[in-house]
């Protein structure tokens, strides 16, 4: 990893850093990634590197036989998320880096640091305008590194200024510091704002997502952009069997987004990919080993099991979804699908979660 010139890591400041140098034993592939400038450690994230690199582009275009966001346009700042959730879908994708899914992803943090510019960049050169923007479909845009790194204000302002529709998923409060600049963009654009919220009970939600802000202060977030005057979709999701899906939670859960002023909930049970399962089972015999049995009968292959227990949580949410006046989750689904201006194809059981075709 990168050292200050004592040779002290403590010693580093971020004012201090050359940007023109490269470790070249910091990991394995990183060097070797193209555009990559450094690799940075501060005190302020403890056991956290951040990896420098410029980027070519900065809008992806999702191809339409993808499994997920088909036809999409997405922007991603950052890859791996010192939010560090157990079961985060977006794991596997550190590999490609020659990273491991655990804790690279928590604690090796790739940096597009001047993503603004090349977005802008795009943006100017474009014939065809991308029809709408998704964040949050990767990794967090508003993880702890967007504090220091500040790139989502840059990113707003170029896409309001060409009028460009955008969604942003969430589970950081940090968001709350550019609300200002969201208000301006839903002036001139579509802007769809969310909030992933699914554990109330603290010492839990802590222990599966040790580095995300705590479900209270998600719940003030949801508050501060509905005072905004912009609405907010909160996503339900994971609901995790045995932990947070007895009917008393999740009339617990639903009431807590209400009174906060949600406009619109989505829901889904958790789903969990071959590499991302080995991550939270290993959570699991830690925290819960007494679930342990049940979890592997329910996340086995082409369990029969699974699709039962989505079943079983839908029926015990909708009516609470519906008793706090809330959208149908289907129709909110839908209009989100509407807004790219195609249908929606139906399908019985989804293979993984819809969260990030909604948003």
């Amino acid at each position: 990893m990168t050292t200050s010139d004592d040779g002290s890591v403590a010693g580093m400041r971020w004012s201090g850093q050359r940007a023109d140098r490269v470790d070249e034993g910091t990991l394995p592939g990183l060097a070797r990634l193209a555009g990559f400038v450094r690799s940075v450690r501060t005190p302020e994230f403890r056991g956290v590197t951040f990896h420098e690199v410029l980027a070519k582009t900065a809008l992806n275009h999702v191809p339409a036989d993808a499994r997920m966001l088909p036809g999409e346009f997405t922007i991603n700042p950052y890859r791996g998320c010192t939010h560090a959730c157990q079961y985060c879908f977006a794991r596997n994708t550190h590999t490609r880096l020659g990273l491991n899914i655990a804790g690279d992803f928590d604690n090796e943090i790739i940096v597009k640091t001047n993503i603004v510019e090349v977005l802008r960049g795009e943006l100017a050169r474009k014939r065809k305008l991308p029809p709408r923007v998704a964040f949050g479909t990767n990794t967090d845009v508003y993880q702890r590194a967007e504090g220091r790194y500040a790139l989502m204000p840059g990113i707003i302002d170029a896409l309001a200024a060409f009028r460009i529709p955008f969604s942003i998923l969430t589970k950081g409060t940090l968001i709350r510091r550019d609300l200002d600049r969201l208000v301006a963009a839903s002036r001139v654009t579509t802007v769809h704002l969310g909030l992933s919220i699914s554990i109330m009970d603290e010492r839990l939600q802590q222990s599966v997502e040790n580095g995300t802000p705590v479900t209270t202060a998600r719940l003030a977030t949801i508050t501060a952009i509905r005072d905004a005057g912009l609405p907010c979709t909160v996503f339900l999701s994971p609901i995790l069997p045995r932990l947070t899906d007895s009917p008393e939670q999740l009339a617990e859960l639903v009431g807590a987004v209400a009174a906060a002023g949600a406009t619109s909930v989505l829901f889904h049970p958790l789903y969990l990919s071959s590499g991302v399962k080995d991550v939270f089972f290993a959570w699991l015999r830690e925290s819960h080993p007494d679930l342990v049995s049940e979890y592997t009968t329910l996340y086995s292959s082409g369990s029969k099991r699974l699709r039962e227990y989505r079943h079983e949580i839908d029926s015990r949410i909708r009516p609470l979804i519906a008793k706090h006046g809330f959208p149908d989750p289907d129709k909110t689904i839908e209009d989100r699908f509407a807004l790219n201006g195609r249908r929606r194809q139906p399908a019985e059981e989804p293979s993984q979660p819809t969260q990030p075709t909604l948003f």
